[in-house]
């Protein structure tokens, strides 16, 4: 019993952590957020907060992965994927700390295939595709999509517009991300005008 009451602790140990780290991580930025900053604010030492993790680099991916659950389960209320995927940048703008740390370890960390974040982003990037995908086909087959544009290269189009967008975003936040993503959208689903007959 001893045991098990431990074990549930450790649960909520590391859940605090995470859904403290997050919030942490979006204000303060991802540079400028310690692993000291993380434990003090959870009352634990440095060692003690690496003991519910392998390693920080584990504890960052398992704040994109907190990040993901809570955007996968927020209600973006939108009519199709491209939509989806604009609400989502559009809200990453209001947690500058996420988009920087998403960035930093996409394009750069987790390219490194020993990295604890590659696998990660591999399945991340995976699983977009494939629902992305899967939505674009069903808006071809109710006539939402042009059907001489194929779904899988629109998602990746999709997916490398709202990447590039944050990288740009984070050098200049008048950068509108949803806005760019938005017009490249809008050129794939817009259908050809009937043609009028004089």
């Amino acid at each position: 019993m001893a045991r098990r009451g431990s074990y549930a602790k450790g649960i909520a140990k590391r859940e605090e952590i995470l859904t403290v780290a997050l919030d942490l991580v979006a204000s303060q930025g991802f540079r400028r957020t310690s692993i000291k900053d993380i434990a003090d604010a959870v009352e634990l030492t440095q060692a003690g907060l690496l003991h519910y993790f392998d390693s920080k680099d584990e504890l960052w991916v398992e704040i994109l992965r907190r990040r993901d659950e809570l955007d996968l389960a927020h209600d973006w209320q939108a009519e199709d994927p491209a939509a989806l995927l604009a609400a989502i940048v559009r809200h990453n703008a209001e947690v500058p700390g996420l988009v920087q740390m998403f960035v930093n370890l996409s394009a750069a960390a987790a390219t490194d295939a020993e990295h604890p974040a590659h696998e990660y982003f591999r399945e991340r990037y995976e699983r977009s595709r494939r629902d992305l995908s899967a939505d674009f086909r069903a808006m071809q087959q109710d006539g939402r999509l042009r059907t001489d544009i194929d779904p899988d290269e629109l998602t990746s189009v999709l997916l490398a517009v709202s990447d590039g967008m944050q990288i740009q975003w984070l050098f200049d936040p008048t950068r509108d991300m949803a806005e760019h993503l938005e017009l490249v959208a809008r050129l794939a689903i817009a259908q050809v005008p009937p043609t009028s007959t004089p």
